[in-house]
């Protein structure tokens, strides 16, 4: 029997719990089928070797993909994008020694691009800068932290302002602070600075200094930053176990929410423990995934949405997500508020990402083998029309054909000495294209859902 928690508001304010059955879904897989190393292998692009989710269950939005960054595992590692079925649709493997996370949509002047950070990482934080692509997967900027620090892995946003702000870790002495920094994307100026340690006490951690060693004591550890609906920010701080409100001009702390100092009450439910990804919302709620690990304070992680009452200074639990395998998260995670009232929750160290509906059930799952896990999962649409020409290879009378990032080719048409030859509809990564026998090249189009030809390659 899955199980899942939902918790709704109950009259006078309280918090019902409801676990309930959803029998069927198909998310009760043995670790033995888990732990297979699944990976896909491709006859147009051997040199890609993505891994392969378990997806079960309908996606309430089946034009957005899943934009993931597999560390560990089976198959490569890098920027992965996958269907709703689990198809790859873009894979961009990371070369070696360099890490790549936090890969979504973003909007820059008015238009998406593709962002993520890349660099080194060690002892719990990186080092590295920030990348933007656009439709054609050419890199349209680079963001680099100002003051000689380095951006960090754990946040990078946009503004509609044309800025971009982010994480930094800067060491003073034995202790590892956080740093906020936003700067211009297009002239690199560095428009905020705010360090840890002017705001926040080293006593207010849950971490201890001898738990780091010579590496520092990183007693805060920032892990995501938001803009606020009045446009200041949001600091999540997962060694403390706390949320900040920084007002975005001066870095004063406006009010904390959780850990040793909170200036909300927290209500049934709404305490949080080593979270990740705190987000605010239109109508005034925050998301926020509660990892409860590492070291482990509870017994499964959570993907929050809690209410804030600021005349009362009281937070209440709107919702709570579980995942149906009692998921525990030790590091990681996030939780994407989708445009119908359900939810995108990745679930870090915990090899899955889970959709779930307004109703509290979950609606999809892509539930990845052992140790393929991701710092963040979202879902987003995306047009992708990459520069180069598409794949394909002959093997017998059978031709194979892919085009790595390109989310617009419908059809495959397969063509020699000006006559068609054969025409099959795109089926995932690679579509197998039966061309029979016969002597002198062929030409192999991408066609578009009207019928277009968006590329061709001869074979």
């Amino acid at each position: 029997m899955n199980r899942r928690e939902f918790l709704t508001r109950a009259g006078g304010g309280a918090v019902a719990v409801l676990s309930l059955g959803g029998a069927g879904f198909g998310l009760n897989r043995g670790a033995a089928a888990l732990d297979e190393p699944r990976v896909r292998r491709f006859r147009s692009r051997p040199d890609l070797k993505p891994p392969s989710p378990w997806v079960t269950g309908t996606s309430a939005a089946p034009g957005e993909y899943l934009f993931t960054t597999p560390m560990g595992g089976p198959g490569q590692t890098g920027l992965l994008l996958l269907d709703t079925h689990g198809e790859p649709v873009w894979l961009d493997p990371s070369p070696k020694g360099l890490a790549r996370l936090d890969f979504r949509v973003q909007q820059y002047r008015g238009r998406p691009v593709l962002t993520w950070w890349e660099g080194t990482v060690g002892k719990g934080y990186g080092q590295g800068s920030y990348v933007l692509l656009d439709e054609h997967y050419r890199e349209v900027a680079r963001v680099r932290a100002g003051a000689g620090q380095k951006g960090d892995l754990h946040e990078f946003q946009l503004t509609p302002e044309g800025t971009a702000i982010f994480a930094a870790y800067a060491k003073v002495g034995d202790v590892v602070e956080g740093v906020v920094q936003e700067v211009d994307v297009a002239s690199g100026e560095l428009l905020l600075d705010w360090h840890s340690l002017d705001h926040v006490p080293v006593e207010d951690s849950y971490r201890t200094a001898a738990s780091f060693g010579k590496a520092g004591f990183d007693y805060l550890h920032a892990n995501s930053i938001d803009v606020d609906e009045d446009g200041d920010l949001l600091l999540s701080a997962r060694h403390t176990w706390a949320v900040y409100k920084l007002d975005r001009r001066s870095g004063e702390i406006r009010w904390t929410l959780g850990g040793k100092r909170s200036d909300f009450e927290l209500g049934p439910g709404a305490r949080f423990a080593w979270q990740h990804d705190v987000r605010a919302h239109p109508d005034g709620t925050l998301t926020i995934f509660d990892n409860g690990a590492e070291p482990p304070v509870e017994p499964r992680s959570r993907a929050l949405r809690l209410e804030l009452d600021h005349a009362r200074m009281k937070a209440s639990t709107v919702a709570a997500w579980t995942h149906p395998r009692n998921l525990l998260a030790h590091a990681m995670g996030n939780v994407q508020a989708l445009a119908d009232g359900g939810a995108l929750v990745g679930w870090g160290t915990a090899p899955a990402a889970s959709e779930f509906g307004p109703d509290g059930f979950v609606r999809w799952d892509a539930s990845f083998p052992k140790g393929a896990m991701s710092y963040r999962a979202y879902r987003f649409p995306w047009t992708g029309l990459p520069q180069g020409k598409p794949d394909a290879v002959r093997d017998g009378n059978t031709l194979y054909a892919s085009w790595n990032g390109a989310t617009q080719v419908a059809e495959w048409r397969v063509s020699r000495a000006g006559r068609e030859v054969a025409r099959r509809p795109r089926l995932g990564f690679e579509t197998a294209v039966p061309v029979g026998a016969g002597p002198g090249a062929l030409q192999v189009d991408a066609l578009a859902a009207d019928g277009s030809t968006l590329a061709s390659v001869s074979v």
